[in-house]
């Protein structure tokens, strides 16, 4: 909902396969990814992305909130992390750092 009133169009996806599914379709500008999704997690959902030449920003939104975590998600390809809970501010200033053209995804 925060997403969408900003003016951003959101799909979602049950799990970290639905997510590579989606992302092959050439429709998004920018992957958020939960680290503890059901089928795939979102270190082998973003690795997976990576290794099938995926460019776009994937970016972590997970309760872990370690500096270790942090370090996990970059290792596996995603460009930054959010750690919940946040504010909504704290997301869109992170979208506006990935997504210049904010609203317009």
């Amino acid at each position: 909902m925060i997403l969408e009133t900003a003016g951003y169009r959101v799909e979602l996806a049950a799990n970290g396969q639905e997510a590579l599914d989606r992302v092959g379709t050439g429709s998004c500008a920018l992957v958020l990814l939960d680290c503890q999704m059901p089928v795939l997690d979102g270190y082998a959902t973003a690795r997976r992305l990576r290794q099938g030449g995926c460019r776009l920003p994937i970016i972590a939104m997970t309760a872990l909130a370690l500096a270790e975590d942090r370090e996990l998600c970059l290792a596996a390809g995603m460009d930054d992390y959010l750690s919940k809970p946040f504010r909504q501010r704290q997301l869109t200033e992170l979208l506006e750092r990935w997504l210049p053209a904010a609203g317009t995804s």
